[in-house]
């Protein structure tokens, strides 16, 4: 969209917070890691202390949310109580303990004319997060950024205003505490849809530009942004269960994939089952998905299973299979066949997390190797997709693109390089 076309208010808001960002950027940068740790350690233990302010900070959300008719994995992920905020100050508390990415030498070599060259990670500068309903992302961004050197400009969804401000209060307190410029945390508040498109077309203020939520607010900011994006895509996860599945593994992984926390982005949304194994794992399967209250979206070859199995039915469209949940749903189909299970996900698959449960190793040497998702998984859940678990703290967002960062984003995909050379008077011939 074209600059002209956004509200002047909404782009001097965001040109404001980004000039005090760029100021604070420069200041982080310099920051050693002993600094920025203790930074870290200050805002966790502040998003302790003011607990029950965010809690009922958070209420208002919740109760605001209710009135608006939101579903009940929005209301899930939007929920912040005791545990959560604990949650969240440990995790602002691991990546504290990560090592500093910024002054790591990427790769170097010293030139037989004797010049000393060496590729450096340095912070990007000013990142413009652009969110939904997440109020965790608000830590996990501020403080990913702030371990990286980056300023970070927040621009969460309305549903999370009140937890929003009251997070990032207590953040900026934390910071200003220490000395360290509090504009190293901004909050976009306000401002309607302008406001986020200004923060997209702020090229020159802003360094990159994050968004996280799902499929139409990722596809606006991948099209309408001048600033650089890195794509963080929906998760149209499956789970396929080979013929050589060890079923009991298989009925562990699908019902964990789907219903140990189905408001997120690494949950299975599709199970696709080979035709020889059905018969056996169906029933145990759909009876434990019946269990933990899974409604299933299924052909009518399926219909009577799953009825017998006890889980709630639906007749499957292809829609269905293109659609995130976000919710206790899930679609499930049988195939002939691994290559009839490699096309459902070429044509429905969102490049986010695949998993396939068997024994056979060649079918899984062939699953990694010819699915083209960020996170290819061989009997695990795709719960797993994601930074804490795989070692990273807390993560930014799950890249789906194939450019900079893919997978699990964390402290060094928050940093860009830069090239140093060192000689003693070298001149080129």
């Amino acid at each position: 969209m074209a600059a002209e076309t956004i509200d002047p208010a909404a782009v001097k808001q965001v040109n404001a917070l980004a000039e005090g960002a760029r100021r604070a950027s420069r200041q982080l940068a310099l920051l050693p890691r002993t600094a920025k740790d203790e930074a870290l350690h200050a805002i966790a233990d502040g998003l302790v202390a003011a607990t029950d302010e965010i809690v009922t900070a958070n209420a208002e959300d919740l109760s605001r949310g209710r009135d608006h008719g939101l579903s009940e994995g929005l209301l899930d992920r939007l929920t912040l109580d005791e545990r959560r905020i604990g949650a969240i100050a440990d995790a602002v508390r691991d990546i504290a303990r990560l090592p500093d990415p910024v002054g790591e030498v990427v790769r170097g070599s010293t030139l037989a004319n004797g010049l000393q060259i060496r590729q450096l990670r340095v912070p990007m500068g000013v990142v413009g997060m652009i969110y939904e309903a997440r109020p965790n992302v608000t830590v996990d961004a501020a403080t990913l950024g702030l371990k990286s050197g980056n300023a970070v400009i927040l621009r969460g969804g309305s549903a999370a205003a009140s937890s929003n401000r009251a997070l990032v209060g207590v953040m900026r307190k934390a910071l200003g505490s220490l000395g360290i410029d509090e504009n190293a945390v901004c909050l976009l508040d306000g401002g309607g849809h302008d406001a986020a498109r200004a923060l997209m077309t702020a090229r020159g203020l802003v360094d990159l530009v994050i968004p996280r939520g799902g499929a139409n607010l990722i596809q606006t900011v991948v099209t309408e942004s001048t600033v650089p994006v890195i794509e963080t895509g929906i998760g149209v996860n499956h789970v396929y269960v080979d013929a050589a599945a060890d079923l009991d593994v298989a009925e562990r992984i699908v019902v964990n994939a789907k219903a140990q926390r189905p408001s997120v982005c690494n949950a299975a949304e599709t199970l696709l089952v080979h035709e020889s194994v059905a018969e056996a794992f169906l029933p145990k399967v759909l009876a434990g998905l019946g269990g933990a209250g899974v409604v299933v979206h299924a052909g009518p070859e399926l219909a009577e299973q799953a009825e017998a199995a006890g889980a709630a039915y639906t007749l499957a469209s292809d829609e269905d299979y293109r659609t995130e949940w976000y919710s206790l749903d899930m679609s499930v189909r049988t195939v002939p066949d691994l290559d009839a299970a490699l096309d459902h996900i070429r044509t429905f698959g969102t490049q986010h997390t695949e998993v396939i449960v068997t024994e056979d190793r060649g079918a899984a040497r062939r699953f990694t190797s010819e699915v083209d998702a960020a996170v290819v998984m061989v009997n695990a859940s795709s719960r797993f997709t994601d930074g804490a678990e795989f070692g990273f703290g807390a993560e930014i967002g799950i890249s789906t693109q194939k450019l900079h960062a893919r997978g699990p984003m964390a402290l060094p995909e928050l940093t860009t390089t830069k090239w140093v050379v060192e000689g003693d008077g070298q001149v080129r011939a």
